[in-house]
């Protein structure tokens, strides 16, 4: 997926904006804003995932590797 959109791509959807009527159009830019915040943070979470995830599955074996040599003990949740 390209960063950065196509003078052509973004001519035709300001086209198909400016098409509509004017309070149309407002809704359709909101709509667009929310949609690009979703986006937005669901880029920065797969990202934070991305930087993360290498610490994850070194704990998960470290986890599997104390069960295996009988040093985990079962989690109490009344203790939480």
């Amino acid at each position: 997926m390209s960063k950065i959109m196509s003078s052509e791509a973004i001519t035709t959807i300001v086209k198909m904006i400016e098409s509509l009527p004017e309070e149309t159009q407002d809704q359709v830019v909101n709509h667009l804003r929310e949609y690009i915040d979703e986006l937005q943070d669901e880029i920065k979470w797969e990202q934070s995932f991305e930087r993360t995830q290498s610490q994850l599955i070194a704990a998960a074996k470290k986890a599997k590797q104390e069960v295996a040599k009988g040093k985990a003990t079962a989690m109490d949740y009344d203790q939480l």
